[in-house]
C-alpha cells in the first residue's frame, strides 16, 4: 500500500505526462476494491484574468502500485465558478 503523498505525487506526474496539462489541484482521493480514485482540476486554458482560466475535473483510477489505468474529464468550469454540484 503506498502512502497518500507518494500516490499523489506521482498521480501529478503520470496525468500531467500523459495529457501535458498542469494539475491545478487535487480534490479527492479514496480507496475502492483494490484501486485508487484520484479526483483532480487541471488548467485546460489559461485566461487573463486569472479568475476566468478554464479547468477541466478529472476522475484518475489507479492500481495498488500507483499506475494510471483510466481517466475520464467529468466536467468544465471557470476557475471563478465555486457553485457545488
Amino acid at each position: 500500500m503506498m502512502k497518500s503523498n507518494e500516490l499523489l505525487t506521482m498521480v501529478r506526474k503520470e496525468f500531467t505526462a500523459l495529457t501535458q496539462l498542469p494539475v491545478d489541484g487535487i480534490t479527492r482521493l479514496r480507496q475502492n476494491e483494490g484501486e485508487y480514485i484520484v479526483s483532480l482540476e487541471a488548467l485546460q486554458r489559461k485566461a487573463i484574468p486569472d479568475s476566468m482560466d478554464v479547468l477541466g475535473l478529472y476522475e484518475v483510477h489507479l492500481d495498488n502500485k500507483g499506475n494510471v489505468l483510466n481517466f475520464e474529464r467529468k466536467q468544465m468550469r471557470k476557475r471563478a465558478d465555486t457553485r457545488e454540484e
